[in-house]
């Protein structure tokens, strides 16, 4: 299973997952453009992702590939399913919506580098974030000090860019999905996951009552039950390579 992640965050967002799907699923996941340790860039558009996603894919051998995405990955996620059918065996999605509204979080006046990973974190809860963890997962040592994982420009820009609607991309996908929803999300209301679910054939639907839109943090052993449930409906919970 290639895991997939949101704004602000890097492959380590996962890692806790993957080690709770540890001999049932193995989970492999990507830094997207602009996060982790990947490369920043100038095109933030949801067709630059979809392009690096699939290359990612292609590259490695992996498709047909069971994708898990988590909020903005999500709707990478399926794009690249509704694009390139050939690439995605079946669908994970947590938290993932097919209408992305304003408003946008602004990280860029946020401090850039501190000398601790403690100062770093003081720095984001004084940015009005109660509980940094999900910034600090992927918080990386530079030569220059302690930095969240990811550019900060470019990333109000990604956001901007994925404000609309998806439901063209959404419908057009066909393979197998899987969309959960944690009911307490600010990004997902659930009368749209509900809607997400009902409208497009073969989707399965798990609610997480008042868990938020970080679900893989909130519940991570109720998200590992979840995806080997539908995985295993599906026969691809095997750790055979390509199939999860």
């Amino acid at each position: 299973m290639l895991a997939v992640h949101g704004h602000f965050g890097s492959s380590r967002t996962f890692a806790s997952l993957a080690h709770a799907l540890a001999g049932r699923v193995r989970v492999t996941a990507v830094d997207q453009r602009g996060h982790g340790h990947a490369a920043h860039r100038d095109d933030y558009g949801v067709d630059a992702y979809v392009a690096d996603l699939a290359a990612f894919v292609r590259d490695r051998d992996m498709a047909p590939v069971v994708l898990y995405g988590h909020s903005m990955g999500g709707v990478v996620a399926f794009h690249l399913a509704a694009r390139h059918p050939d690439l995605v065996r079946a669908l994970v999605l947590e938290d993932a919506p097919v209408v992305v509204e304003p408003p946008v979080l602004d990280t860029r006046p946020w401090t850039r580098r501190t000398a601790t990973l403690m100062d770093l974190g003081a720095a984001v809860i004084g940015e009005g974030i109660p509980d940094p963890a999900y910034f600090l997962e992927g918080a990386i040592r530079y030569p220059d000090g302690w930095g969240l994982p990811f550019d900060h420009e470019g990333v109000f820009r990604s956001e901007e860019l994925l404000l609309g609607e998806y439901w063209t991309e959404w419908l057009a996908v066909r393979c197998p999905a899987l969309l959960m929803h944690g009911t307490g999300s600010f990004v997902l209301p659930t009368a749209l996951a509900r809607e997400m679910a009902e409208r497009r054939p073969g989707t399965s639907y798990v609610e997480f009552p008042g868990r938020g839109h970080w679900i893989h943090d909130d519940d991570v052993a109720g998200v590992a039950s979840a995806v080997t449930e539908f995985l295993g409906a599906a026969g691809l919970t095997s750790e055979r390579r390509g199939s999860s």
